[in-house]
Order: C-alpha cells, then structure tokens, then sequence
C-alpha cells in the first residue's frame, strides 16, 4: 500500500487458508502467449539447485476453455476460479483488449482475493482487469506506454504513470509490457527472497536482474523502429521538431498528402494509437521535461507545447498523469532537488509522479507540503550501499516505484 493509504488496509493480513508460496496465474482466451508464459516461467520451474526458493504454481482459467492464445493455440488450465483461494500471490499475465470488460466471475474473485490479503498483480494489459475490479482506485500503477492514454481515461481514479516500468503500491502491483513483466517478477523474488535469490533466476532467465530507467526511452519515440522506412516517418519527426506550434492531426494529415481518414487508419496500424492521442501524449511528455529542467510558469509551459491554453495543458497532464502540472513540478524538486541531481547523460532516470509525494504535494499545492524528501545519490565513481540490504526497506529504483 501506499503511505497515506489507510492504517486498516496496511495491517490487512493474509487468510489462513491462503499460502504466501502459491502463486495463482490467471489466463483467459486471447492473451497473448509471451506475457501470458511469463509468470508461468519464473513460478512454475523447480530451480532449487540454483539458490531459488520454490513457489507453488496454480495455472487458472479466468473463463471457460479450451483458451486460445496467439498462434492458434488452444490451452486447458488445470484449476478453476475455486482455485485462486489458495493462493497468496494472484498474477493477471495479459488481458485481450482494452476496451471490453472482463469476466464479472474473476473480477469478483480478484476482489475476494484482495480482500482476504493476497498480493494482486496485473501483467501489462493485465492492468485493465486490476482496474475493472476496482483494485487500483486511487493507486499508482503503469501499463504499456501504447495503452497507458486509454486505462487513465477509462479508469479516471487510477493514477497512471505511463513512463515506469513497473510499480509496486504494496499489495497491488503493475507492469508495464512484456520485458518489463519480468521484471516485476523478479521483484517479488527479491522482495519475498532477497537479492541472492533474485539474481541466480535473473542469471538462469539470462536478464538483468535490475533494468535501469523506464518506458520514457520508448515514450520519447513512441513509434515502433519499423516506421522509419515509412512515408509518415517524415511527418512524425516534422510534429515531434514543432511541438511548440499549435497544430492538429489535420495539419499533420496535409503534410502526408492524405485525406484525414487515410491517415487516422494508416497512422493507427503502423503505430497501434489514434494519432490525436499520439500528439497530446507527446505535447504532456514536453510539458512535463519543461517543467523539470525549466522554471517557464505553467502558463507559458502550456505555450511552449502547444496547448491552445493553460487550461487544455492541465486538463490533459491531470488525466494522463494523475497531477496537477503545479504538484508535479513540486513534488519532483522534492524528491531530487536540482542541487542533488545528477546530470542526465550519466544517469538515465525520471522521478517518478504518481506516488504518495505527488499526491500530498497535491494537497498542499506546493513544496511546501508535507511530501518527504529522499536521500542524495551515491557520489559518482563511488558504490552506494545495497538498496536491499537489511535496514534500507523497499527503495524506488530506476524502472519501479515501491511503496515504502
């Protein structure tokens, strides 16, 4: 949980009838198949003789089968929703669209799993069926950068943080896509077993067992590599060099010789997003680099992404980023002063937004708020103390946002 969630859902404790090494993977029909292998992989394979504490694996159908994944493979799972009740950790790998709504049955038991004390993880798409249940009202969380537009403006209580790769809130925890779902995994191995353990499964994975940075790498370029052959490559790299003019998807449309039609469904398969939700994604993601490395007020912060105004700029950071620009810009100075921060081009990390801080710097409407501060980096050439020894609790590394 966060820090200023309620004392009662802190102190909440696991069932007795559930078990903190049972894992529960729940699949449904139209997952894909990567994601959905994933927790599968690293829960599911006896790798005592490398140092790795056993879980329990419990493979459940979240509707009836047979399951068919990508590829045309069907899949039989051999436990039902019943068996989630045994487990202390319940993962959702993937979810098959954005759009429809899960089954009510396994929204239910997601949320009696809650309930009863279970740690609730959400996979990349997987996000969307924590959010269906209800489970991320209030929290932070993160999904693929791609989807992270449509779960804040479907789910308006979730604080979506479309730039990490993952994120633990304490009992409810987020990831961003493929790749990054292992990296959480490997997280709850750390946090359940320690960095020993963590790391031999990182090792037998052949994965890092802590990735630096975030999705921002991806969110800066928010296009796949192929397009670069494209013709609207062009026209991409045109919006992205004149964020600070006003213009719109129909300007963009002129300039790709097409009719606005043609280019929403040409854009749409190249890059998986409408390109109005491209643009304002890009113009936020301006927005917020100004109002880290700069002092412009948010007025003229808005001029400068080209936001027809101070009010379209805060309408749009609120629904994408769960803050106000103002709140932000607040809490980010108190999590990394600009006296402490390191230079970007050695380290390659962005504070995370959504967290507790950001919320009560919200509240206070300035630094002046009851946000807490965080500890300098190690100085440069020098090691700092392991973040997961005893006595240093659960930090926010690069990638991932912990609650304290």
């Amino acid at each position: 949980m966060s820090q200023d969630s309620a004392a009662p859902e802190v102190a909440r404790k696991l069932s007795g009838r559930r078990r903190r090494e049972v894992v529960a993977v729940l699949l449904f029909s139209g997952g894909p198949i990567f994601e959905s292998s994933i927790p599968l992989s690293v829960f599911g394979i006896d790798r005592q003789d490398a140092g790795v504490p056993r879980y329990r694996l419990l493979v459940c159908a979240g509707e009836e089968g047979p399951l068919r994944t990508t590829g045309g493979l069907e899949l039989t799972a051999p436990y039902g929703l019943e068996a989630i009740g045994r487990a202390g950790t319940v993962v959702v790998p993937a979810w098959r669209s954005i759009t429809s709504p899960p089954p009510p049955e396994a929204l239910d038991a997601l949320r009696r799993a809650h309930e009863e004390g279970a740690r609730i993880v959400g996979l990349c798409t997987g996000a969307f069926v924590l959010a269906a249940a209800g489970l991320l009202d209030g929290r932070p969380a993160t999904t693929h950068w791609m989807y992270a537009p449509t779960l804040a403006k479907r789910y308006p209580s979730v604080h979506v943080d479309p730039r990490e790769l993952f994120v633990d809130d304490g009992d409810v925890l987020t990831s961003a896509g493929t790749a990054a779902g292992i990296d959480l995994c490997l997280h709850i191995v750390r946090t359940d077993h320690g960095t020993e353990a963590a790391g031999a499964l990182a090792r037998r994975l052949v994965v890092p067992p802590r990735r630096s940075g975030g999705q921002e790498r991806y969110l800066d370029r928010s296009l796949p590599e192929e397009i670069g052959s494209d013709p609207l490559a062009e026209v991409v790299s045109w919006a992205l060099e004149h964020l600070h003019e006003q213009f719109d998807v129909e300007t963009l449309a002129a300039r790709a010789y097409m009719s606005r039609r043609t280019f929403d469904r040409r854009f749409r398969s190249l890059t998986g997003s409408a390109p109005l939700q491209w643009l304002i994604t890009q113009r936020v993601l301006q927005a917020q680099r100004l109002l880290e490395t700069s002092d412009y007020s948010v007025d003229e912060v808005a001029g400068r992404c080209g936001f027809r105004s101070p009010v379209a700029l805060r309408g749009h950071f609120r629904r994408q980023l769960g803050s106000s620009p103002a709140a932000y810009r607040a809490a980010y100075r108190v999590r990394r002063p600009q006296s402490e921060a390191p230079p970007p081009s050695v380290v390659d990390v962005v504070p995370a937004q959504a967290t507790a801080q950001v919320r009560r710097a919200a509240a206070a409407s300035g630094p002046s708020g009851p946000a807490a501060t965080s500890a300098a980096p190690p100085e440069l050439g020098k090691p700092g103390p392991d973040p997961y020894a005893a006595g240093h609790g659960r930090p926010s590394l690069p990638g991932q946002r912990s609650a304290p």
